[in-house]
């Protein structure tokens, strides 16, 4: 068993971006805050899935050169090698859980 508080952990960018609850052994996940014109930055993995669930905001999700949008309560499943990004062109702050499965964080391929 493994426990954490969000608030042990922190944000890649210090108040937005990718926040880690679990990092392995098989998974890994946390939340996703991006700030009004903010973005992921566009990637891929070779080997593993990645899902999306948003709770708070709108989102723009660019997925092999298509175009989605993504409101609250809704979730994106992305297989090994869809190239993604996430946008967020509103006014308000987007907040998403991520879910990365197999955990294998040199996994990643920036575009």
């Amino acid at each position: 068993m493994e426990r954490v508080s969000e608030r042990e952990r922190e944000f890649r960018f210090g108040d937005s971006g990718p926040k880690y609850l679990f990092r392995g052994p098989r998974i890994e996940w946390g939340i996703l805050i991006l700030k009004p014109g903010g973005s992921l930055g566009g990637h891929y993995h070779k080997e593993v899935e990645e899902t999306f669930y948003f709770l708070e905001g709108k989102a723009k999700l660019l997925i092999d050169g298509a175009e989605y949008l993504a409101g609250e309560g809704e979730a994106f499943r992305l297989e090994p090698g869809e190239k993604h990004d996430i946008l967020n062109g509103s006014n308000f702050p987007l907040r998403a859980i991520f879910i990365k499965c197999p955990y294998k964080p040199e996994d990643k391929i920036s575009l």
